[in-house]
């Protein structure tokens, strides 16, 4: 008999969350701009990446407004070859990272989640993004107007 009882309680406590769940609606986010940021060591790839990224955008509809490529950053590292003698021989390394901006304007939240779900898990090997939402909001009822 407890047993039966305790299943009971649990069924009506999950059908309250349940109808709890189902009378909230949610409204859906739009944001003015998404910028991702794309960082590489390999060009190519980088190259490659953004095709995908457009045919994925083209799937769902979403519009691509701009795509730039900002300028690679050098860094560069001098090194002796030797830890205490001959401090005119020396070794340079460099390493370069190439970049690229894909900017998205008016983009609903879900698309968004959609969209960057999607080409985040197909991100290749040595590329880095960076995604910047940004979203248009009410101003707080405590600012007022400037008064004349």
């Amino acid at each position: 008999m407890f047993v039966l009882n305790n299943l009971h309680n649990t069924a009506l406590q999950y059908s309250n969350t349940c109808m709890i769940c189902q009378e909230k609606e949610e409204t859906d986010i739009l944001y003015k701009g998404l910028d991702l940021e794309l960082k590489s060591h390999d060009p190519r790839v980088l190259d490659s990446y953004r095709k995908f990224v457009g045919e994925a955008a083209k799937e769902l509809d979403v519009s691509i407004y701009h795509v730039s490529t900002p300028s690679r950053i050098i860094k560069r590292t001098s090194l002796l070859k030797s830890v205490h003698v001959y401090k005119k021989h020396f070794v340079q390394y460099e390493s370069r990272t190439h970049n690229k901006l894909i900017q998205i304007k008016n983009i609903t939240g879900s698309t968004a989640d959609t969209f960057l779900e999607y080409i985040q898990r197909n991100l290749p090997e040595g590329v880095m993004m960076k995604v910047t939402k940004c979203r248009l909001e009410k101003i707080p009822e405590h600012i007022k107007p400037p008064t004349s």
